[in-house]
């Protein structure tokens, strides 16, 4: 996978998507003293219109990716990709 600067912008309401919490949360000085100034993805403050993050995204997205619904946001990172399996291929058969 490769790494993505994602541009979370706030919302009217102050609250972004956070990766690290895989949720919706209000970016305040307690979001951003608990949670923001330990992690690892941090990369920044948008200018200051939210926060910018960078992580490892498995999903076709622009870099950077720009998310301005943070809850359209969480939605889009619920949904996992499972590979197809060859189940003939774990299949024993035996014979007597």
């Amino acid at each position: 996978m490769r790494e993505v600067r994602h541009i979370n912008l706030s919302d009217s309401d102050g609250r972004v998507y956070c990766c690290l919490r895989n949720r919706v949360v209000k970016l305040d000085d307690g979001q951003k003293q608990a949670f923001c100034s330990g992690c690892r993805m941090y990369a920044g403050e948008a200018s200051g219109k939210g926060v910018e993050c960078v992580w490892e995204d498995h999903r076709p997205v622009s870099d950077p990716h720009v998310v301005r619904d943070p809850f359209a946001e969480l939605a889009s990172n619920q949904k996992r990709q499972i590979w197809p399996t060859d189940h003939l291929s774990t299949c024993m058969v035996f014979g007597g």
